[in-house]
């Protein structure tokens, strides 16, 4: 019988948490990049790599503020000012 200590069940909590934080990461990216490219098209590997490299609130706030993009550089725009 294998015995599970405390600090083992901990270690395994926070990999699980983290895992499920990249996972959201993750999808946020992968949404956030359909819905600008519906609005805007295609966007350049630079943008995408700029996006990629988001907080997940940071990509909360673009996923909100991207609904009131106009064009491209509005989006130019937004990452400059709310880059980490």
């Amino acid at each position: 019988m294998q015995i599970v200590t405390s600090w083992m069940e901990e270690g395994m909590q926070q990999g699980m948490q983290q895992g499920m934080q990249q996972g959201m990461q993750k999808e946020g990216i992968t949404l956030i990049i359909r819905q600008l490219a519906r609005k805007l098209g295609e966007l350049p590997g630079s943008l995408l790599d700029t996006i990629g490299s988001l907080t997940l609130a940071r990509l909360e706030e673009l996923g909100e503020a991207l609904l009131d993009f106009r064009g491209r550089e509005d989006l130019d725009a937004w990452l400059r000012e709310h880059q980490n």
